[in-house]
């Protein structure tokens, strides 16, 4: 504490004498004009050091904090910058996708004749999440002239057909549905069968006679009979064939053209109005 109290005097006193140097350069300097200028040159030459170590260091002081609040307003357009890249990047994106959205809803309707095969467009919302059944939810119902037992397919071919239908939502059975069943033939032979759902990814075609002549790559359509499949839907093609002599029918595996593992948009066949 004496120590510091000590430097405290010394420092009071060199600045009490420069203030009294000072007094004493304006005295004379008003008294005697400029016969006295050489006194006054010679304090400021002592005390140039002092001052200019002074304004070197507020000059000093003042950079850091014009360069402080520059960084700082830097900094703000930076993460204004980086917003608005974020929002242009999902605009491009939304952007993207509905154009993506209209080439595939453009694809579905160009491969049906709507004056012999009415239809409706629907998205695919949701599926059901156990391992039992093989069903999608579309978001079209009573509300868009859906009902139970219309046939449901993409471009590709048929998918399934609904089983039931609230006010704005439907539930889709699909063919690999080990509960569905589409009443068949070979677009070559014609030969009839009935195609089920096996529960995986594939449907077996049955009833077709163990006589009849079935090969790897034959298309299967929809034979139209049952009232709920149009004749000549695709449903898909033979990928084995399996004849045993002492069986009546083929074991007959079909992969279904449509590829039900990524469904996003889909058609929902509307019944053919009768002209009155």
């Amino acid at each position: 504490m004496p120590i510091r109290r000590t430097k405290g005097k010394h420092l009071l006193v060199v600045l009490a004498g420069i203030v009294l140097v000072s007094l004493m350069l304006m005295t004379i300097n008003i008294r005697h004009g400029k016969n006295n200028l050489f006194f006054e040159s010679m304090v400021v030459w002592a005390f140039s050091p002092v001052q200019n170590l002074l304004t070197n260091t507020v000059d000093s002081i003042s950079d850091v904090f014009d360069h402080y609040f520059f960084l700082v307003g830097v900094s703000r357009e930076n993460e204004r910058l980086l917003l608005e890249i974020d929002r242009l990047s999902r605009k491009t994106n939304e952007l993207l996708e509905k154009s993506k959205y209209g080439k595939r809803i453009e694809k579905l309707i160009n491969n049906v004749d709507q004056k012999e095969r009415p239809v409706i467009t629907a998205e695919v919302i949701g599926r059901d999440a156990t391992q039992w059944s093989k069903m999608v939810f579309i978001n079209k119902g009573t509300n868009h002239m859906i009902e139970e037992n219309l046939a449901v397919m993409t471009d590709a071919g048929i998918i399934g057909h609904v089983i039931h239908a609230s006010a704005g939502t439907s539930k889709v059975l699909l063919i690999t549905d080990s509960r569905s069943a589409v009443d068949s033939l070979f677009q070559e032979t014609r030969e009839p069968g009935v195609t089920v759902g096996t529960g995986k990814d594939v449907c077996e075609m049955k009833f077709v006679s163990v006589e009849a002549n079935v090969k790897v790559g034959d298309e299967v359509l929809s034979s139209g009979l049952g009232g709920v499949f149009p004749k000549g839907l695709m449903i898909g093609r033979v990928v084995d064939v399996v004849k045993k002599k002492q069986e009546l029918f083929q074991d007959i595996t079909v992969a279904p053209s449509a590829d039900l593992s990524r469904l996003e948009e889909v058609l929902i066949v509307l019944p053919v109005k009768e002209d009155s």
